[in-house]
């Protein structure tokens, strides 16, 4: 049976902290894989986090542009671990959505039968929508020519 990854969840050795201010130490922050630390890296979840909504196609659609927005600000300023951040924010619109559109409620388990796996399909047509748009933007932003110089850039420095 797959079980969902956050029952067995090693806070005290994950990579992100939320008592950490990644601006002002920007070093000890990780690029990780897909969305990894996004609702903990201050202050960017404070900055981000607000704007971060699906629950329509509309809503998806001013979330995904004010996130991009940020996404594009972070860019002009330099500022690898925001545009991060926010295209994480953009990447987490998409799957949540889709997590939304493929399971009733968003629950891929049921917690009082052994987190055994739910039926799939039984979400709404609408998160669907909202998840093709929050992708759009997500594809966007990774393919942005600056924010893959950053990446490399950081990668080159911090690993």
């Amino acid at each position: 049976m797959d079980s969902p990854s956050y029952l067995n969840f090693d806070n005290k050795n994950y990579a992100w902290k939320n008592t950490i201010n990644y601006r002002e130490e920007p070093y000890l922050y990780r690029v990780g894989k897909g969305e990894q630390g996004v609702l903990i890296c201050q202050p960017y979840k404070k900055e981000i986090g607000p704007y971060w909504r699906f629950k329509t196609p509309d809503i998806a659609k001013e979330s995904s542009e004010k996130i991009y927005q940020l996404f594009l600000t972070y860019l002009e300023n330099n500022d690898f671990i925001g545009a991060d951040m926010a295209r994480k924010y953009l990447q987490m619109g998409y799957t949540r959505a889709r997590r939304y559109a493929n399971y009733k409620g968003g629950k891929k388990y049921d917690a009082l039968h052994d987190y055994a796996q739910l039926e799939r399909g039984t979400g709404e047509e609408e998160k669907a929508i909202s998840a093709r748009i929050f992708y759009g933007r997500w594809k966007e932003a990774e393919a942005n020519p600056k924010y893959a110089q950053l990446k490399q850039a950081w990668k080159e420095q911090y690993g």
